[in-house]
């Protein structure tokens, strides 16, 4: 099935640099791909910070909590 497209002039003259012998399908196609692959999946990042920097991170964090004060709300 064939869809059509519109694309600006600046759009179009990219996509058609990076032509070559492809069509615009296929280059469309490895830009999505190639995008996907740039994603990471979270759990990749599971213990990555050693130990020692996690200690200095969470005494950071208690102590801005205790920093945070509240403001009052009235309707």
């Amino acid at each position: 099935m064939v869809k059509v497209v519109s694309l600006s002039n600046e759009a179009y003259e990219k996509l058609k640099s990076m032509k070559f012998e492809k069509s615009f399908s296929e280059v469309i196609k490895d830009l999505i791909e190639n995008k996907r692959k740039e994603k990471k999946d979270i759990m990749e990042f599971a213990g990555i910070w050693e130990s020692d920097k996690w200690d200095e991170i969470k005494k950071q964090i208690y102590k801005d909590r205790k920093k945070f004060k509240l403001r009052d709300f009235k309707w």
